[in-house]
């Protein structure tokens, strides 16, 4: 897909959570194509200590509005100032990057959306593409207490949506993969995103129970377009770079120990 550099206008920036911000963003013109699973880097100006841009995943895309929205995790210095932008300042993006997940083509199967944390973010998209195409997406949620667990009431709009919790505030007290609805449903298909323990978890789940599964890979991803080669993968393909050949990969491409 043809890559993009924008100046994108804020319109949005909600604090969901201490360390959470909800960014949207629009353009004069229409924004183009954006797939579920691909990702944006998004140029940090005005700090001093942060040089490259920071990657962040297409939490959502609304046509209507022409907006993108981002879910960002303040970790750093660079994530903590994109979410000082106010309503009207612009931010320069570059995007869609990667590759996405792959659509079902059986309008039957079960699917299951599982994220973690901040790998939530990517689920929303893809769960409204889903439903677009006819499906009625499982999400399975996971997060340290309910304070982390963001944007239920947009998750619910597309599919049903179970969670856990680790201190069990919110929905049963465990991580997703000890969740009593996998052992009540059998699922055709598995998209994952989120900590790496919790989607080698997930693969583990998947492969025993000889179900499709494709995660999206976090490693560090400084330039997007597999120059720097700081995100390289080892696959069954040889050393992959996640930003370009990911950061979705399907589980039996992964070398993971599953």
């Amino acid at each position: 897909m043809k890559k993009f550099i924008l100046d994108l206008t804020v319109t949005e920036n909600i604090r969901l959570h201490t360390n959470y911000v909800l960014l949207k963003l629009t353009s004069q013109s229409l924004l183009p194509e954006m797939l579920p699973g691909q990702f944006a880097e998004l140029r940090v100006d005005g700090s001093p200590t942060t040089f490259l841009r920071r990657p962040i995943s297409i939490n959502f895309v609304d046509k209507q509005r022409n907006e993108i929205w981002f879910l960002i995790q303040l970790v750093g210095d660079g994530t903590k100032r994109l979410a000082e932008v106010n309503k009207d300042d612009v931010i320069n993006v570059i995007l869609p990057l990667g590759n996405a997940y792959t659509m079902p083509q059986n309008p039957s199967d079960k699917l299951l959306l599982v994220g973690g944390g901040v790998g939530t973010a990517p689920m929303l998209y893809l769960g409204e593409q889903l439903a677009q195409n006819g499906h009625k997406p499982t999400f399975l949620l996971g997060a340290r207490s309910d304070k982390d667990l963001l944007q239920l009431e947009e998750f619910a709009k597309y599919g049903d949506v179970y969670t856990t919790t680790e201190d069990g505030s919110h929905g049963e007290k465990g991580y997703v993969t000890q969740h009593s609805i996998l052992n009540k449903v059998h699922f055709e298909q598995i998209y994952s995103c989120g900590p790496k323990p919790m989607m080698v978890a997930v693969a583990k789940y998947a492969k025993s129970n000889q179900i499709e599964c494709e995660v999206s890979l976090e490693n560090t991803m400084a330039c997007g377009i597999g120059a720097c080669l700081c995100c390289v993968e080892n696959t069954t393909e040889g050393h992959l770079c996640v930003c370009k050949e990911g950061p979705v990969f399907n589980i039996n491409k992964l070398l993971w120990q599953i």
